[in-house]
């Protein structure tokens, strides 16, 4: 048996490579080349083909850093994840469809009743209330307000304005009212029977989105024992599933059988949900010692504590990204975040400090979650500095200062020493920044997004931080440079100079720190 091996010409191999720039003049060529038989024809196609689907790019040529994504990047990702998409309805048209149910956006239409202020007011209420239906995955369909010297006991809003309101919700095709104010029981259930859709308050939608976006043991507890609170005090309105079990003619004539233990289902239902509250502010006082610990030893250690507070998406997980590169969950949307983050940093001299994200502040926001998060917001009740960050972007910014101080008193933290940071101002009216600035001179324009006056940013939360009290001045030995470095950690060092004999250093210091250089004191 030999090798035999084919006749090597020029031609054939030039007419093989014919084509490899542009896939099109493979199939081109097929037509002019007379020579080409039925398997080079054959051939020349199939490589041409199988170029336009190698016809791809990589992507690096995009302006894109390389790098591992942070926790605040994943969470992102798997909460867009469950977003649910508009147009797509779980009802089936066949029932070949039934491998392709989906899920749908809440259809909604707003009620608000204007009491007080200007027709802005209500309108940037209004449109802050439909930010808070989308956040909670709805889609807002329409929204109506009334003005009124108070709110109707019967139905929050007035007769004709409810024989509207259902027009509305008919020719809409909603399935859900929103009303922004805290609905008693029989108002709920009145405007329930006539608008013939599910009714909920501004309460239950802010709770709503807690539930959604609590991520850890503490957060979730917290929200439940909120939930739990506002549902104990509307079980009355759940309808005549809560009538008496009882038997004989108090059954409806049962008779044998219909007998019950005599105790309504309403108060069932309210002993249940008072065991599971009692058993929440169990485990929530368990992980507060915990949290109760951690601070302990801060204080232990005089390490100085900065509050990032504010009104919700005013940019304070971006801020808390940019100072400390927390890589914290970052996203457009009210109550992104509800989770506090802390984080250690320190200055550029040394001196060590934490700065922690806390949850954002909204108008009337509901007392049940202020009781609920009262541990959490403990954060910002013992910072040693509030950092008041504040959405210059936004229609309203001096009500969400107020909105924030209101309950920063309601936690006891209306004393700390406060620093208002506005922030967006790549987005902001120049005029509206100016105007913030005179009304709070304490205060600092940036944008964390841009990075845009961040340095002057850190320096003025430096400059506020709290400052050792006792001065002192000592030789340190060399063999004492442990000292050395809890001096620049915890102290503040005015003049340092390396002799002979050790390290002469003269500053400020902690009293625990000044009594362990008192030994060393010239």
């Amino acid at each position: 048996m030999t090798n035999h091996a084919e006749d090597f010409s020029l031609a054939a191999a030039l007419r093989a490579t014919e084509g490899w720039d542009d896939p099109d003049d493979l199939v081109d060529d097929l037509d002019t080349d007379p020579t080409a038989d039925r398997a080079d024809r054959a051939d020349r196609a199939d490589r041409a083909d199988r170029a336009d689907d190698d016809d791809w790019e990589s992507g690096y040529a995009d302006d894109v850093a390389l790098s591992d994504p942070t926790t605040g990047d994943l969470d992102l990702a798997a909460r867009h994840e469950l977003r649910r998409v508009a147009g797509l309805r779980t009802e089936l048209e066949d029932i070949t469809e039934v491998e392709y149910r989906q899920l749908r956006l809440e259809r909604v239409v707003l009620v608000g009743v204007w009491t007080e202020g200007t027709v802005a007011d209500v309108e940037n209420a209004m449109a802050e209330l439909a930010l808070l239906a989308e956040t909670a995955g709805s889609e807002v369909l329409d929204a109506i307000y009334q003005r009124r010297q108070s709110p109707d006991p019967a139905t929050y809003i007035g007769r004709g304005k409810v024989e509207g309101l259902r027009e509305i919700v008919e020719a809409t095709g909603a399935d859900t009212v929103i009303c922004d104010g805290e609905l008693a029981p029989s108002q709920l259930r009145n405007l329930e029977d006539r608008v013939k859709v599910k009714v909920v308050d501004r309460t239950a939608l802010i709770l709503d989105i807690f539930a959604q976006h609590a991520k850890s043991k503490e957060g979730q507890a917290q929200v439940e024992l909120a939930q739990l609170n506002y549902m104990k005090q509307r079980l009355r309105g759940w309808g005549g599933n809560l009538s008496r079990q009882a038997g004989g003619r108090a059954a409806g004539g049962d008779g044998i059988g219909g007998r019950g233990p005599g105790e309504t289902k309403i108060e069932t239902d309210r002993r249940r949900i008072n065991d599971r509250i009692a058993k929440l502010r169990r485990e929530l006082k368990v992980m507060k010692g915990t949290r109760d610990t951690k601070r302990q030893e801060r204080r232990r250690n005089q390490v100085p504590s900065v509050a990032i507070a504010g009104y919700t998406n005013a940019g304070k997980s971006s801020l808390l990204n940019r100072l400390t590169g927390a890589g914290v969950l970052v996203e457009d949307a009210l109550f992104a975040t509800l989770d506090p983050t802390t984080r250690r940093t320190q200055t550029p001299d040394g001196r060590v400090y934490t700065m922690s994200d806390t949850v954002g502040f909204v108008r009337h926001l509901p007392h049940q979650l202020v009781e609920a998060f009262r541990s959490t917001l403990e954060e910002v009740a013992d910072a040693d500095l509030i950092v008041h960050v504040v959405d210059g972007s936004h229609p309203d910014p001096e009500g969400q200062i107020s909105a924030v101080r209101e309950v920063l008193a309601e936690i006891e933290a209306g004393d700390i020493p406060e620093l208002v940071i506005i922030n967006k101002v790549d987005a902001a009216d120049p005029l509206v920044i100016d105007r913030l600035r005179r009304r709070e001179p304490h205060s600092v324009a940036v944008s964390a997004k841009t990075g845009e006056g961040i340095a002057e940013a850190i320096a003025a939360v430096e400059a506020d931080l709290p400052r050792p009290r006792v001065e002192f001045t000592a030789l340190v030995p060399y063999a004492r440079g442990d000292l050395i470095d809890r001096i620049h950690k915890d102290g503040e060092i005015t003049a340092l100079e390396h002799t002979a004999d050790g390290t002469h250093v003269t500053g400020r210091a902690t009293e625990a720190l000044a009594g362990e250089l008192a030994d060393f004191a010239v």
